[in-house]
Formats: structure tokens, sequence, C-alpha cells
């Protein structure tokens, strides 16, 4: 059987809910590296509340280098995990932990010349929820990590 899946306009749309901020939860945590062999956390974000609840928001990154800690503080506060110091985090931290995320339409073109679009979070996208408790997240059950604000290295 001879069967055409090529896209029939050369796009693969990734994109499941359209552009605004959204109360998302981390869904799955994927550990990994850098090209540069920087940790890296990938993380997929899914929508909690309203009318797109259960859609998949988009894939972002955590990179845990010195460039990248600016941001890495940004969405651990936002999640309302400590955000400075030395921190002691695990994957399962982040797990589950919501807020409120901006997400906007991003296209490239793939090595095989296809373009795909999927939803992207800018640099500072991150909100904390209002009125959502700063301590531990309502869904993990999970006290946040402790931060020692004596080893302060940025």
């Amino acid at each position: 059987m001879e069967v055409d899946l090529t896209p029939a306009d050369g796009i693969n749309d990734y994109i499941t809910v359209p552009a605004g901020s959204y109360v998302c939860e981390i869904a799955e945590v994927r550990p990994g590296t850098t090209r540069a062999g920087d940790p890296r956390w990938g993380i997929r974000l899914i929508v909690a509340e309203g009318e797109y609840t259960g859609r998949q928001a988009a894939w972002d990154g955590l990179v845990f280098s010195r460039r990248g800690r600016a941001r890495v503080r940004r969405i651990l506060g936002a999640l309302g995990l400590p955000n400075q110091g030395k921190v002691d985090l695990a994957p399962a931290d982040v797990e589950g932990r919501r807020a409120l995320v901006e997400v906007r339409p991003s296209e490239f073109e793939d090595p095989s010349g296809e373009t795909v679009r999927r939803n992207e979070v800018p640099y500072d996208g991150y909100r904390p929820i209002p009125d959502a408790p700063t301590d531990a997240s309502p869904n993990s059950g999970r006290e946040p990590p402790a931060v020692d604000p004596a080893e302060i290295p940025f």
C-alpha cells in the first residue's frame, strides 16, 4: 500500500490552544542536557483551568546554566518554589505545580524543509497564580525544597 503522509500544505501544526495566558500545570519533566553540557529540564505544560483544560499548552525548558539562572529563578518563583540561594531541586518538586503561563505561536523550518508550528513560552511568560498558596502546591502534598540563605551563589 502506498500512502502519502506529507502535510498538504507543508506545515506540521502542533498548536492546540490559541495564544494567551492560561493556568497551566507541569505535567511532565524530562531531564537532559544542552549541547553545551548544561543540565536542562524539558517541561510539558497542560492547561489546568478553563475552556482548554487538559490540552497541551506548550513544551518549555529550564536551563540550569549561569546564563539561564535568571529565567529559572523567575519560573521557580511563579511556581511557588524557593528561587534564591542553593536549592535542592528534583523533577518531582516541579511536577504538578501550577502558574499563569503565556503562550504564543512559533514557527520554524525543520531539517527536512517542512514548517513546524507550535506554541512557545516567552522569557517572562510565567506569573504566580493570583491568590495561590506559595508554600506548597495544592495538588502535590509536598513541601517545597529547603533553601539555605547563607549560601546564595547568584
